[in-house]
């Protein structure tokens, strides 16, 4: 039986009185280049694509279909009509213990890639996971 706090976590009030469901970054871990939702038994239903310009594609999870990892290429992703090819550096790297974009994206757990910008290429140390190109094909 749901206790009134387990549903109050999902709901909270809207200025008008109305009910809103409650802003998904409670849930979801900002690590630069990649979010990781943090509950262990959470899922994305979708992969959206953040690409510096401020476009965004969101493609379903449902319909991918194969993950390659090649180091000195990149991410590529084989959805259901749709290629997308991630390049960058240290793209399966230990973001921090047992968090890694590969891993990650293969479990269901990142909800968003995000395109790093010039001055953020430029600030990342040679450790960090950083996203230089996002491509959709």
């Amino acid at each position: 039986m749901n206790s009134p706090n387990a549903i109050d976590r999902y709901m909270k009030p809207k200025p008008n009185g109305e009910a809103q469901l409650a802003d998904d970054s409670e849930e979801t871990d900002d690590l630069g280049a990649f979010g990781w939702l943090r509950g262990m038994r959470e899922r994305a239903v979708m992969l959206e694509l953040r690409h510096k310009d401020g476009t965004v594609t969101a493609l379903a999870y449902a319909w991918l279909e194969r993950v390659d990892f090649d180091p000195s290429e990149g991410l590529t992703l084989k959805f259901s009509g749709t290629k997308v090819k991630i390049t960058g550096r240290n793209l399966n790297g230990e973001r921090r213990p047992n968090v890694r974009m590969l891993a990650g994206i293969l479990r269901h757990r990142v909800p968003w890639v995000q395109e790093a910008s010039g001055s953020q290429l430029l600030e990342a140390g040679m450790e960090a996971v950083v996203v230089e190109q996002i491509k959709i094909e």
